[in-house]
C-alpha cells in the first residue's frame, strides 16, 4: 500500500463502508425520506434526467475497469448480422458460410493471441447471436476469452452462451458502446449485416478518415455481398470521398486470409 492510499484507508471510510453506516438508522419520517439516501446509493436520483452525464462517465468507467482487471491489452472486433444462423442447424441457409467463418476466424485469433498472462487481441462483439455468437464461440472453442458488448433494446436481448462471463458488459447509451468497440481496437472485422454492422462499419472508416484515431485494419468479408449494397467507387466519382480512401478497407474472404492481413499489418510472428 503506497503512503496516499494508507492516508486516504485512515482519514476516508470507503463508499461500501459508508452505505453500511448508512443502513443503520433509526427509522423515522427524515430518514425514510427519499432525499436521505446517498446520492451514490439512490437509483432513483441516478435515474433522472440531470444525471445522465454521471451515467455516461459510469458506463466509461465500468468495463473499463473490468476489461483491466482482466488484463485485455488489445482487442479485434468482429461485427456482423444477428439472422445468421449455426450452419449445423440451416447448412443451405444464406448466411450459414459466415458464421462457420466467424466461428474459425476467432479460434484462429484466438489460439494465436492470449495465454494466461497475455490477453491480446481479445474478439470482442456485441454479445448477441448470429455472427457475434459465432465469433464468441470461435474464441470459447479454444479455452480462450471473448467480450461481449449488450445494449438494451425495446426488444429482448440476451447475451450469447459464448461469451466470457467477467467480461459480459450491458450498455444503455450506443455511443459509450461504440467507443469501448474501438479503444483497444487492433482490427475490424465486418461480416455481412444490416443496420448495426453498417453503422460501425462507417464509424470506423470516418475516425480513420478523419485521423481521430490511429489507422487499423478493416476487412469486409464477402466482397460480393459489399460491392453490391455498398459502391464506394460510386461514391469516388461523385467526389464525396477520395480515391485514396478506398485502401481504408480490404475484401477477404477466409479466416485464414482475414488473421494474415492482421498479422501482416501489426507485424505480429508466425508463432506465439
Amino acid at each position: 500500500m503506497t503512503p496516499d492510499e494508507l492516508l486516504r484507508s485512515i482519514c476516508y471510510p470507503s463508499a461500501k463502508e459508508g452505505r453500511e453506516h448508512a443502513s443503520i438508522c433509526i427509522e423515522s419520517p427524515q430518514t425514510l425520506s427519499p432525499t436521505y439516501r446517498l446520492a451514490f446509493d439512490d437509483p432513483d436520483f441516478l435515474v433522472r434526467d440531470e444525471m445522465r452525464g454521471v451515467r455516461l462517465q459510469l458506463e466509461l468507467m465500468k468495463p473499463e475497469i473490468a476489461l483491466q482487471e482482466q488484463h485485455v491489452h488489445s482487442t479485434i472486433v468482429v461485427f456482423g448480422s444477428a439472422r445468421a444462423a449455426d450452419p449445423t442447424g440451416n447448412p443451405d441457409g444464406p448466411l450459414a458460410k459466415y458464421y462457420a467463418e466467424a466461428r474459425l476466424f476467432a479460434s484462429v485469433v484466438s489460439a494465436a493471441s492470449q495465454s494466461d498472462k497475455l490477453r491480446d487481441y481479445v474478439v470482442v462483439t456485441g454479445g448477441g447471436p448470429g455472427i457475434m455468437e459465432a465469433a464468441n464461440r470461435g474464441a470459447a472453442d479454444v479455452d480462450a476469452k471473448s467480450i461481449g458488448l449488450n445494449i438494451t433494446l425495446p426488444h429482448e436481448q440476451h447475451p450469447n452462451p459464448y461469451v466470457t462471463p467477467e467480461l459480459c458488459f450491458q450498455f444503455h447509451y450506443f455511443a459509450v458502446r461504440k467507443m469501448h468497440f474501438l479503444m483497444r481496437a487492433r482490427a475490424m472485422v465486418a461480416f455481412p449485416g444490416g443496420f448495426g454492422t453498417l453503422d460501425e462499419l462507417f464509424e470506423t472508416l470516418t475516425l480513420i478518415q478523419t485521423q481521430k484515431i490511429d489507422p487499423i485494419p478493416v476487412l469486409l468479408f464477402g466482397e460480393e455481398y459489399w460491392r453490391k449494397i455498398v459502391n464506394f467507387e460510386a461514391m469516388v466519382e461523385a467526389g464525396v470521398i477520395s480515391q485514396s480512401d478506398l485502401d481504408l478497407f480490404t475484401y477477404v474472404e477466409t479466416a485464414e486470409a482475414a488473421w494474415n492481413t492482421i498479422r501482416d499489418h501489426h507485424g505480429w510472428p508466425d508463432t506465439y
